[in-house]
């Protein structure tokens, strides 16, 4: 176990990271989930350096509270942003779609607490001989990018593979998943889903709608043959992916494709049509609009007074 808590490691209130959501998790969110006790992230998603700079910058004039920047690994602008986060001296990096091995070395030096994301044991393993401070195991039912084990099976399994502090993502939406993340071991929970509805995120309205008006049925998964399935929910567009699935007519190429900008045209155009909305399962649990501040003192006092009955 871990001689420190999360919030002790990190300087933060509460053991909770928002989600890296690429579009979606900007400079605006993440300052306003670290004011209000929680750890904010920007998502670089594909964007240049020149733009996760500029968020940088942008959330330390909104919070002088610890956050976080997400790498996706896969992106052309990696080497480029792993070295943006070093100058402005990020408190955490969190990485997905790839492995980090290659920076962690350096970010440590500087200070950086290192956080990748993993769907299975062996790769929080080898984030922990690469030094990384903490592992998130993200189980299947997380929206966006997903791996094949549910959270309830990767957590427990995580934290009895690795020493190092295991995030527990996927699946969290209320105080109720927090409780039973920490049941099966896990040192604090990622939420990303439930801050797509946070009154500061600067997504479509009709994005928030869709998660707002979802039903426990409502996802889909989508681009299992190109070995990075993606969750989203259920719309023309996502419904037309899926059919395509398997139609050997179709180049993995030409399948990739398809996707290509449907979750800018989700995000920011609010697209019904060709939009791709992701959001994870527990988005049927979701029924409001909220601040930041809200939603986790919300998640905090619930998570509280569940543990509290189990305790008696």
């Amino acid at each position: 176990m871990a001689s420190k808590s999360l919030p002790e490691l990190l300087g933060i209130k509460y053991p909770i990271f928002q989600g890296g959501m690429a579009w979606i998790s900007d400079a605006v969110l993440a300052a306003a989930v670290s004011n209000a006790g929680g750890l904010g992230i920007i998502a670089a998603g594909s964007a240049p350096a020149s733009y996760v700079s500029d968020q940088i910058k942008k959330a330390k004039e909104l919070t002088d509270k610890p956050f976080g920047v997400n790498i996706m690994l896969m992106s052309p602008y990696a080497d480029d942003i792993a070295q943006v986060v070093i100058k402005e001296k990020v408190a955490v990096v969190t990485t997905g779609a790839g492995n980090p091995a290659k920076y962690i070395s350096q970010w440590k030096e500087t200070g950086i607490n290192v956080f990748p994301v993993v769907a299975s044991t062996g790769l929080a393993k080898m984030s922990e001989r690469s030094g990384a401070d903490g592992v998130i195991a993200e189980g299947c039912e997380a929206g966006g990018h997903i791996g094949e084990l549910t959270t309830m099976a990767l957590v427990p399994q995580g934290c009895d593979a690795v020493s190092i502090p295991v995030i527990a993502a996927g699946g969290i939406g209320d105080g109720r998943g927090m409780a039973a993340a920490f049941m099966l071991g896990a040192s604090g929970v990622q939420i990303g889903t439930r801050f797509l509805v946070a009154k500061e995120c600067s997504i479509h309205q009709n994005y928030k709608d869709k998660v707002i008006s979802a039903k426990d049925i409502d996802t889909i998964s989508t681009g299992k043959r190109l070995g990075h399935p993606v969750r989203s929910i259920k719309t023309p567009f996502s419904r037309d992916l899926f059919s395509k699935e398997y139609d050997s007519s179709i180049t993995n190429e030409e399948f990739e494709q398809l996707g290509a900008g449907a979750l800018q045209l989700a995000a920011v155009e609010g697209e019904l049509k060709t939009g791709c909305f992701m959001a994870g399962q527990v988005a049927g649990l979701i029924k409001k609009e909220q601040t930041a501040k809200e939603i986790i003192e919300e998640l905090m006092q619930h998570c509280e007074s569940v543990l509290s009955t189990v305790a008696q």
